[in-house]
């Protein structure tokens, strides 16, 4: 084989023109057992702490609706008392100033009945 045969045939492995001179392989990527173990355990923790922090969430709103609950009986009792207290005052008064009560009059005991 010749200089130029040599510099002929190794051309055609390499570039020919408008062809690129460097080949790409396709590496794949694999993982192996102990970094899938890895990372199901990490997920886990994740999912675990989600978790966590939604439940301890939803008692933290339970414990202020709980308190909030608590409040409005108590200003519905309060309520309830001071409407009761109102409608007594308002019936006194009207009874005093009613035409029929000024009508009335005062008994005083005569005597008791004995057996």
């Amino acid at each position: 084989m010749t200089y130029s045969n040599t510099l002929s045939v190794n051309r055609g492995y390499y570039a020919n023109r408008n062809q690129n001179v460097v080949r790409f392989s396709a590496r794949e990527h694999v993982i192996g057992p102990i970094s899938s173990t890895i990372i199901l355990v990490v997920l886990v923790c994740l999912l675990g702490l989600l978790y966590l922090t939604q439940v301890t969430k939803t008692n933290a709103y339970g414990y202020q609706i709980n308190s909030l609950q608590q409040e409005q009986s108590q200003l519905q009792t309060e309520h309830n008392n001071l409407e009761l207290a109102s409608a007594q005052l308002q019936s006194q008064s009207r009874v005093q100033t009613s035409q029929v009560a000024s009508a009335l009059v005062a008994v005083t005991p005569s005597a008791t009945v004995q057996h």
